[in-house]
């Protein structure tokens, strides 16, 4: 069982990662952190969060260690890198990963955490910065029954929707029919805000009108706004959305499923890029309507 006595590894400490890091503190937990670089960690560290120098560290010294980093490359390397956690993590530990990642990834972390004696679940979030500042998140996780219970009351700190889906891989699966979700619906928040310009209304009141009805959505209410008053700072960014989208679409093809409107969606996105927006948030999607 978990208790704030329980010495909490955090790897990734990004838009997301930051604030999901903060409220563990704010509720009493000891936090240890690796980031591959110290300085988007200093605010946690004037905080009170300890820092390891590196993974290996952070695994003999933590009983459940975090993982929200960027791309699935990044989960390989932390997990199984030679200076990954599953070649130095103690036996009893709990491994979580909460990066949007490749199901099989998710399962081959487990198969591996398993004969070290480990619990790993995967437990990616939806819910963007504003979520995970506020404690909101929705988790989808993946694994053991007894593993999510005896570390739920961490995903209660970080989420308020939280399923455990099914076993490894599960959590995956789920957040990227999450993605492909919004991936259309985007498409759709974006012409819904350009055809009300071009009617000569006024944007703001018509998303009054509709966010509240059949049309409404998260993206609807939390991301058209921004999109209106030309707010663009990454509460996710661009550049990890068409990662998740490329998963999903690869992860669909795998299921003999065809996705139209998630290719659709992944193609505007990369253009979007290539025109230099792969930092900028999601709801810069608008910028190739206006």
């Amino acid at each position: 069982m978990v208790t704030t006595d329980t010495n909490i590894g955090f790897i990734g400490t990004g838009v997301m990662g930051k604030s999901m890091a903060r409220n563990l503190m704010k509720a009493g937990y000891k936090l240890s952190i690796y980031t591959r670089t110290q300085q988007k960690a200093e605010e946690l560290l004037a905080e009170g969060a300890t820092w390891y120098s590196s993974p290996t560290a952070l695994s003999k010294s933590c009983h459940v260690i975090i993982t929200m980093v960027g791309y699935p490359s990044d989960v390989e390397e932390i997990y199984f890198g030679e200076n990954g956690i599953l070649n130095h993590v103690s036996p009893g530990s709990f491994l979580i990963d909460m990066t949007t990642s490749k199901p099989q990834l998710a399962i081959d972390i487990a198969n591996q955490a398993k004969q070290k004696n480990c619990y790993a679940l995967d437990a990616p979030v939806s819910g963007g910065d504003l979520g995970a500042r506020n404690g909101k998140l929705a988790i989808m996780v993946g694994g053991e029954e007894q593993a999510f219970q005896d570390v739920k009351e961490l995903f209660q700190i970080m989420g308020e929707n939280i399923m455990l889906q099914g076993e490894a891989g599960a959590g995956q699966h789920t957040k990227l029919a999450n993605q492909i979700t919004i991936a259309s619906n985007m498409i759709g928040v974006c012409e819904a805000i350009a055809y009300a310009k071009k009617a000569g209304l006024d944007p703001s009141r018509v998303l009054d009108s509709i966010t509240t009805g059949a049309a409404g959505s998260w993206s609807l209410s939390n991301l058209a706004p921004r999109m209106i008053v030309g707010d663009f700072a990454p509460g996710f960014y661009v550049k990890h959305f068409i990662k998740d989208m490329r998963i999903a679409l690869e992860s669909a093809e795998e299921l003999g499923l065809s996705t139209h409107g998630l290719s659709l969606s992944l193609k505007l996105y990369q253009e979007l890029e290539e025109k230099g927006e792969a930092d900028s948030g999601t709801q810069a999607l608008m910028k190739l309507f206006a």
